[in-house]
């Protein structure tokens, strides 16, 4: 699977609350793009996460561009996950399409979205 097919819509870490970033992945040239949803506990800031995604995306002659951010609540044993927020550096993520997003992983959980910092 090469490009933009090869690459996964969510990567989130299984559990807690965690930054997230929404990123729009295109080929260097054209106009095909796709849409993808990165989180991880790891992260202390927004950028750690698209500083760590830049590269893969440069390995596979892809450009990638943030579209904002914000955090991930995600609970396993409950299968809920709720996105809010946002990233100080990149500004707030279209939430409704982080979900739309999550929602075709995480087909059987409950997932919602606000505009709430916390």
């Amino acid at each position: 699977m090469a490009g933009l097919a090869g690459v996964p819509d969510v990567e989130i870490d299984s559990d807690g609350v965690f930054k997230y970033i929404l990123v729009r992945v295109s080929k260097k040239s054209g106009s095909e793009h796709k849409d993808i949803v990165r989180g991880s506990k790891a992260a202390e800031f927004h950028n750690n996460i698209f500083e760590k995604l830049s590269p893969e995306m440069e390995k596979l002659e892809l450009e990638c561009k943030c579209l904002g951010g914000g955090k991930i609540d995600h609970n396993s044993k409950q299968k809920k996950i709720r996105v809010f927020g946002l990233s100080t550096g990149f500004g707030k993520a279209d939430h409704s399409i982080s979900v739309e997003k999550l929602k075709s992983v995480y087909k059987d959980y409950e997932i919602t979205w606000s505009d709430d910092t916390k």
